[in-house]
């Protein structure tokens, strides 16, 4: 079994996540499965259909969450001494060459990826561009407007 990395955050969110969808969606849906079959006939009741449908989204969820956990591999960013080297976790200060825009990044797992946070996934282009770089370094990505040149600023574990 390959492990996935994942962020002691992103860890912790699924985790909490998890327990949301056993303790308190699963068992509404429940309840709305009931209250719909106490309506009648199943054949004709949207209502069944759609809390069916609904636990089964559920059940699907908590399954690959509890694989992801299952097969993660936790890594907290705080601890890593990779002597100022992107890595998995590290959070990365940039500067488009072109534009002159700064963006930061911390570089996390798929399923944690969340741009508007600003985290990306380990196994986007950018992110690949810049594993194993170091502060003052430039990094081509190959984007589908071309090739952007960013220069990493800094590297932090945090």
């Amino acid at each position: 079994m390959s492990r996935t990395p994942l962020t002691r955050t992103g860890a912790e969110k699924l985790k909490e996540e998890l327990r949301r969808l056993k303790t308190v969606d699963r068992p509404a849906a429940i309840v709305a499965i009931a209250e719909a079959r106490s309506h009648g006939d199943l054949s004709e009741n949207a209502e069944y259909d759609a809390a069916k449908d609904r636990q089964g989204f559920l059940e699907v969820r908590i399954r690959d969450i509890e694989t992801m956990l299952a097969q993660a591999q936790i890594v907290d960013p705080a601890q890593i001494d990779a002597d100022g080297q992107v890595v998995f976790g590290a959070t990365v200060d940039l500067e488009d060459h072109a534009s002159g825009d700064r963006v930061c990044y911390q570089i996390v797992g798929d399923d944690e990826a969340d741009i508007k946070a600003g985290k990306i996934s380990v196994n986007s282009p950018i992110a690949r561009a810049l594993i194993g770089k170091h502060a003052g370094d430039t990094a081509e990505v190959k984007a589908p407007a071309g090739l952007r040149e960013y220069e990493v600023l800094a590297v932090r574990y945090v």
